[in-house]
């Protein structure tokens, strides 16, 4: 019977809180900056997890922060492992997450459109109180 919360999510929860903490407190690189973890998908055997993240100023520096991350991965495994206590830590590779990006552009979109409607609709008639 399948469990509902696999072993390798629970692993992968755990990598992105211990990753973030990692990132904000040991990480000297100045070309990270202020990133966030949006999410960790570890392959069922654990060895290797796709790391998703994504940046507070835009996509603009997001191929170099992945460089960054990329080259930091081996420090990075090396923090993280003590704190996992597994008998292998994953092999991290990092990548970049628009759909943040995606989602507030989309939501701009819309509100772009409700707001454009509402100016092209004449105002709702006002009731008159000759009726009482």
């Amino acid at each position: 019977m399948p469990k509902d919360f696999p072993r390798s999510r629970r692993v992968a929860d755990q990598i992105q809180r211990e990753l973030a903490e990692i990132i904000r407190l040991d990480l000297q690189d100045p070309r990270v900056g202020m990133i966030t973890i949006t999410e960790v998908v570890a392959t069922h055997d654990l060895e290797h997890a796709k790391v998703f993240f994504t940046l507070l100023d835009g996509a603009a520096r997001a191929p170099e922060v992945q460089q960054a991350l990329t080259r930091a991965a081996g420090f990075l495994r090396t923090r993280l492992g003590p704190r996992m206590r597994l008998r292998l830590t994953p092999q991290l590779t990092f990548v970049y997450d628009a759909s943040v990006e995606r989602g507030a552009a989309l939501s701009n979109l819309i509100d772009n459109a409700v707001a454009e409607d509402r100016s092209q609709r004449p105002p709702p008639a006002a009731e008159s109180d000759a009726d009482s």
